[in-house]
């Protein structure tokens, strides 16, 4: 049996975390390509530091002509994301760090994979295994940890941006271990934030003042009591931050862009990546499951497990596990989702409608947990496949 009363850590990081800069720029050179052809194919990867920026990777369109002109484009796409971040500090600033541009066409053997396969259908870009997950002890169907640890990050970036807190930077990081109680969420028993700010004279103690009424604001009533213990800013001064701080790196934020640690994960990062990546498109599609598992009340908690070999277009396995919690066997959850939706990356693409330029805004605060939007974004976040699931099992 499986424990009730535990800790249970996550973290965050802010769109102005170094990592998640290099995340944004990639996400934004994809939707720049998939705005001009809904099937570009792209592998964009981005490395900055100290007034650098560094895209490198591989890119597609039909049109050869297109595509050296959405070459020239890179430069102020980097540009564009860098200032609405919020970078504007001596020595990594939207106008003057330098962009290179290393991008070039995709290479032809990986693209045959994807055009042609043995069973004649559009086959995966690549093996490899993902994994989708989904819980009900929050509304949003994702562990509290890694719910909240988001919610805190984005909730000071908005004041930030919007002149409430001048004095906030965009680097900053948290971390909330929370307690359970009889396999629910009850409680707080650690916060840690740190989070870069203008002045070298802002001690930990100003900058908790500032944050904590935004951290109570965010966090369910009750959870932080007087034996909750605060870290903020723990190691005092942090004004020098971003990638002039640290190196970012696309794809090394994992564990923060999908379940904070809470459920598996298969390994291969999302941003800068086109939908015909199973990498991003079947670990979409199996948190669309998963969720659309607990929301039709087959279980309470859900991870589903889809593997796929290049060249290929159908999954080689689907794993269910409900941790118990199952009102069905598992063995039939897994059936009903194969039945529910067609598991071929085309076939995914197709039934989250993903070929849209929508990932930029997937590149901080999670790519799960976020409410679907009008135009096609976190499209893997509907609930609409419930009442097929039901009828299936």
């Amino acid at each position: 049996m499986s424990r009730q009363s535990y800790v249970f850590t996550s973290e965050s990081v802010s769109e102005g975390h170094p990592d998640k800069v290099c995340d944004r720029i990639s996400d934004a050179v994809l939707d720049a390509f998939l705005t001009e052809e809904p099937e570009a194919r792209v592998a964009a990867e981005t490395f900055a530091t100290t007034n650098r920026v560094v895209i490198g990777g591989e890119v597609g369109l039909s049109d050869k002509d297109k595509l050296s002109q959405y070459m020239g484009r890179i430069d102020e796409i980097a540009r564009a994301c860098i200032k609405d971040i919020g970078y504007e500090q001596e020595k990594f600033h939207h106008e003057t760090c330098e962009v290179t541009n290393l991008l070039h066409e995709q290479s032809a053997h990986i693209a045959q994979g994807v055009d042609s396969s043995k069973d004649k259908d559009e086959g995966a870009g690549d093996q490899g295994i993902m994994f989708g997950f989904a819980t009900d002890e929050t509304p949003e169907l994702m562990p509290a940890p890694i719910h909240y640890a988001h919610a805190i990050l984005r909730r000071l970036a908005e004041v930030r941006k919007d002149g409430t807190e001048p004095t906030l930077r965009p680097d900053a990081k948290s971390q909330l271990s929370v307690r359970y109680e009889n396999g629910v969420p009850v409680g707080v028993s650690s916060i840690v934030l740190s989070t870069q700010h203008a002045e070298e004279t802002q001690t930990s103690d100003d900058i908790h003042a500032i944050v904590e009424p935004y951290i109570r604001e965010v966090l369910p009533e009750g959870w932080i009591s007087d034996d909750t213990e605060w870290w903020v800013n723990p190691t005092g001064t942090f004004v020098i931050g971003g990638p002039d701080g640290d190196a970012g790196l696309t794809g090394r934020k994992i564990i923060v862009d999908t379940y904070g640690g809470a459920a598996p994960h298969g390994g291969g990062a999302f941003s800068g990546k086109d939908p015909t990546k199973v990498d991003r498109s079947a670990a979409y599609a199996a948190r669309y499951l998963a969720k659309n598992v607990v929301a039709a009340g087959l279980a309470s908690k859900c991870s589903i497990q889809l593997s796929y070999a290049i060249g290929v277009s159908k999954p080689l396995s689907i794993y269910c596990d409900s941790f118990g919690t199952g009102q069905v066997p598992d063995e039939r959850i897994e059936q009903a989702v194969a039945q529910a939706m067609d598991l071929t990356p085309r076939g995914i693409r197709e039934h989250l409608q993903l070929n849209r330029p929508i990932y930029q805004r997937t590149a901080a605060y999670g790519h799960f947990g976020r409410a679907p939007e009008e135009d096609g974004g976190f499209s893997w976040e509907a609930r609409n496949l419930a009442d097929v699931l039901k009828a299936a099992v």
